[in-house]
């Protein structure tokens, strides 16, 4: 079992049989709590994403979402302030948008054939904490808050 208590977890309806698929092959080892979408009928990906981010930010803990391509999630979670979601494609994005953004929230489209491998290995990577990355997720922060000058 992962150190993360819990692990949330939400699709919109071009996701959700990859986000049941996902939970069906991992719950073996990680907790996820379920935010829907609980069928394939139509929805707005934003509710969604937006639901995830809160209970990440709440909990202190990780988000995974699941869509058409990725990038709707990922943009609407990124608006949420806190939330630094990743959109990835591949194992080593997985991989560093942890080692080297300190990502809580990944996004990806729902017929990536590797969506398990990147989920285990988000899930498993722990961030750096090198300084390099650490300032740098200082100033996204500070771009965040609007306190960024150049």
């Amino acid at each position: 079992m992962s150190s993360i208590n819990k692990i949330y977890i939400a699709s919109d309806h071009a996701g959700f049989e990859m986000k049941n698929k996902i939970i069906e092959k991992l719950s073996s080892e990680y907790e996820f709590v379920d935010l829907g979408t609980n069928s394939n009928e139509s929805v707005d990906y934003p509710t969604y994403a937006f639901n995830l981010c809160k209970e990440v930010l709440k909990t202190n803990s990780v988000g995974i979402l699941v869509c058409g391509t990725g990038f709707g999630m990922a943009i609407a979670a990124n608006k949420v302030k806190g939330i630094r979601c990743a959109h990835v494609t591949n194992a080593l994005e997985s991989k560093l948008s942890k080692m080297h953004n300190n990502a809580n929230v990944m996004a990806f489209g729902a017929k990536n054939p590797d969506a398990i491998e990147m989920v285990k290995i988000f899930l498993e990577t722990s961030f750096s904490n090198e300084e390099r990355h650490v300032r740098r997720c200082e100033e996204i922060i500070k771009i965040e808050n609007g306190e960024y000058n150049v």
